[in-house]
């Protein structure tokens, strides 16, 4: 465990910052964090505020410029493999004992990174970002072969290329071991037809990592395998999809009609899909989670400097004590929310065994989700009229608002997820 530190960083404003970034003493972070964070603001501050609102409002991000911008500054391949290009943080590496095959650094790290790109406050310029290789190049890391490492993952890693995860499809998303996508094998080819639906950054995609049936229909888990599709081969259609918030997410509607598919670009064995697809469920929930909670705080920051300002009936809207209790139960459900991440990553790099946490992450999802729906909702009321615009004090009170849904369905709906620790439980 790490020697207790104390340090303050960052806003003033009450619960505004994480409690470790307040002056609390805490066992979790030490200086070289503190060094990462402070450089993941900086990043933050530069690229991502001043042209956040106007990237939303288009609905388009420059993703390849800022891919390179990101990688030269040490993020975007801060999670990966020093050997395939990546650039971990200076003591991020240890000998510790995690089953976090495809993410080897010290999970708080990674926490840190995810909790200070959420200070943009629109999830649509991340998703757009950062997502897509995080959830798409997992599976080609851990167990694609060699050719496909160096052929897909390495630019990947280096921002030259992007890389998305196709799973669900327009039947459904939660049931993974029911996709309906189907790969036949002819001689040294797979001939790929089917659909996939809501697939984040599939519009500027290179590489689509998609779960297949190679199996007869009816097959279930055993029946999926995992191909990695190009740009450029013929019989793939990509369309982009409207949608409620993640404005500039580049959600995808994506068709495949006889495409052939080397046999080389499967990932590991055939029959092995499901498993692969499982390796990165986790992590992927545990970013989710951790954009939430900075989102839900970004809503309370944003209201306890607003009723700090605004007067009603002679006092300012915080000496109401209708508000006061507002302001308290986001706070505390906050707080909550961010110590349990924190004993989640610490398990993590404790070398708990992941799957057993399934579980314990699923609940924390379903938690993260939730505090934001509150938050964004408490801010709103707090704001007024102002939460109803898109621009103004309360614009990006309004942006939260409207991205709730996806954090509360994407990467494992509330309902699944709940059902997945129950199950886990065995009640």
């Amino acid at each position: 465990m790490a020697t207790a530190s104390s340090f303050r960083f960052g806003s003033d404003v009450p619960f505004a910052e994480p409690p470790e970034l307040q002056g609390h003493f805490s066992p979790y972070y030490g200086e070289r964090h503190h060094r990462w964070r402070a450089l993941c603001r900086d990043f933050v501050e530069r690229e991502l505020l001043p042209h956040v609102d106007e990237w939303d409002e288009a609905g388009d991000v420059p993703v390849e410029e800022l891919r390179s911008r990101a990688y030269a500054a040490g993020l975007y391949g801060a999670t990966w493999p020093r050997e395939l290009g990546g650039t971990p943080p200076e003591g991020s590496e240890g000998d510790w004992k995690g089953s976090w095959e495809a993410i080897r650094v010290d999970p708080f790290f990674d926490m840190i990174m995810w909790d200070e790109l959420a200070r943009c406050s629109a999830g649509g310029v991340l998703a757009s970002l950062f997502v897509p290789t995080n959830i798409g190049l997992p599976p080609v890391v851990v167990y694609g072969s060699d050719s496909l490492r160096e052929r897909v993952a390495r630019p990947c890693i280096a921002g030259t290329k992007a890389c998305c995860l196709c799973v669900t499809e327009p039947s459904g998303g939660s049931d993974v071991a029911a996709i309906r996508t189907t790969a036949v094998r002819e001689g040294d080819f797979y001939i790929v037809n089917g659909s996939k639906k809501w697939i984040t950054g599939g519009m500027k995609a290179d590489f689509f990592t998609v779960l297949c049936r190679t199996g007869q229909s009816g097959s279930g888990s055993g029946g999926s395998s995992m191909l990695v599709l190009e740009r450029g081969m013929p019989g793939i259609t990509t369309r982009r999809m409207k949608t409620q918030g993640w404005w500039a997410s580049n959600t995808t509607y994506i068709e495949f009609d006889n495409v052939r598919v080397p046999v080389a670009n499967r990932i590991g064995q055939e029959g092995e899909g499901f498993k692969y697809t499982m390796v990165n469920f986790n992590h992927e929930r545990f970013v989710l989670t951790v954009q939430a909670v900075r989102f839900a705080r970004i809503c309370l920051e944003e209201a306890i400097r607003f009723a700090r300002r605004r007067k009603t009936f002679g006092q300012r809207l915080v000496d109401h004590q209708v508000i006061r209790h507002k302001i308290a139960e986001m706070a505390r459900r906050v707080d909550s929310t961010h110590r349990s991440l924190e004993n989640y990553a610490y398990q993590v790099k404790c070398g708990f065994p992941e799957r057993q946490l399934g579980g314990y992450m699923a609940l924390l999802k379903v938690d993260g989700s939730r505090l934001m729906e509150l938050c964004a909702r408490e801010a709103s009321q707090i704001f007024g009229g102002q939460s109803f615009t898109r621009d103004g004090a309360g614009g990006r009170v309004e942006r939260i608002y409207r991205e709730v849904r996806v954090m509360a369905i994407g990467g494992g709906s509330e309902e699944v997820m709940i059902n997945l620790a129950m199950n886990q439980a065995k009640l």
